[in-house]
């Protein structure tokens, strides 16, 4: 996709806007981590795979402010932490962070010059894996769904949730660009943020991909009129034993697909494979405002006063998922024991 989410430029973070999408393309312009943190929060960057490359770029602009050898460990330290609770769902931030971590571990003693370029380095080159690690993603589950014509996704997991090319959507690509055939792709419209509705309806429109949207309480009606042959959906957490955590919603999408025998899939990183984590009921789900629910593009819809609730996650049982695309392999049950031989390091 010729947009970029992710681009860094002469020492500062451009970021596209993703709550401006469909309408607008503005871009952000971060130019140190608490701007980047900032981002990351009110979800102008979104998508697990993001995040995580996002932040590194966070902490890479928090060394460039450090003038003083002597404030290196304090500073550095309150860089981790802001970036670290900005969302507590999505396990790339807390891989990403922890490889930066790494990073600055192994030259803090050195010149501050040289800390800045090593942890710029690392955070390209976690960009550059990102966008190898879905491409090689995109080819495997491609050949996956190779008899699949019609297919259904829920919210986002393009090149806008990733550094580039996508989870979810990047086996879309892959189809297209090894010449398969792609009838129809139905996209939920993912409320409450509408992820769907703005964001991968647009990516595919963008690729020329045939794309039809639907309301979120729809996808039982497609199914039971036999128009999906599958569901591609991407992840923000994978637990140890194959529990998925995904947009709200998710989880519904997996029980229809399983009533109706359509494969559910789920396309990921491995680094959004969290093998410290047992299962799906570890996964803390992160809480969002309330205006999000009450109001539409700023207007407020429901009655005032009305109480709400705004889990941004839901977590899909990994009996209801029939196959999870890595870059290195389609990892199917036993998850606990596939996933383990497939992500452990």
């Amino acid at each position: 996709m010729s947009v970029k989410t992710i681009e860094w430029r002469d020492g500062e973070l451009l970021l596209i806007d993703q709550r401006r999408l469909p309408r607008k393309e503005v871009y952000r312009v971060c130019r140190n981590h608490r701007q980047v943190a900032q981002a990351i929060r009110n979800m102008v960057v979104r998508g697990a795979p993001a995040i995580g490359v996002t932040a590194a770029m966070g902490v890479a602009l928090g060394a460039r402010h450090i003038r003083e050898r002597k404030n290196v460990g304090a500073a550095m330290e309150r860089v981790f932490k802001t970036l670290a609770d900005t969302r507590p769902t999505a396990v790339n931030l807390h891989w990403a962070l922890a490889r930066m971590r790494s990073v600055y571990e192994a030259n803090k003693d050195g010149e501050l010059t040289v800390l800045r370029r090593r942890l710029e380095e690392a955070a390209l080159e976690m960009y550059d894996a990102d966008v190898a690690a879905n491409r090689r993603l995109g080819g495997l589950g491609a050949a996956l769904l190779k008899d699949s014509r019609r297919i259904l996704t829920h919210c986002n997991a393009g090149a806008l949730a990733t550094a580039g090319y996508g989870t979810a959507l990047g086996v879309l690509r892959a189809m297209k660009e090894s010449g398969m055939s792609i009838d129809e792709v139905f996209v939920d419209e993912t409320r409450p943020f509408l992820q769907g509705a703005r964001l991968t309806a647009w990516e595919l429109r963008k690729e020329d991909i045939p794309v039809t949207l639907i309301t979120d309480s729809m996808m039982g009606y497609v199914m039971q009129r036999n128009r999906v042959d599958a569901v591609v959906v991407g992840a923000d957490r994978v637990a140890a034993n194959g529990d998925v955590a995904n947009k709200i919603g998710t989880y519904t999408v997996a029980v229809m697909a399983q009533r109706h025998g359509i494969p559910f899939y789920v396309a990921c990183p491995t680094s959004t494979v969290d093998l410290s984590c047992p299962s799906g009921a570890e996964i803390p789900i992160e809480q969002r405002a309330e205006d999000e629910v009450t109001h539409i593009a700023g207007r407020r819809i429901a009655p005032d006063g009305v109480n709400t609730l705004n889990p941004a996650f839901d977590v899909t049982d990994h009996s209801l998922v029939s196959a999870i695309i890595t870059e290195k392999a389609v990892v199917t049950a036993p998850y606990d024991k596939n996933l383990r031989d497939t992500c452990a390091p």
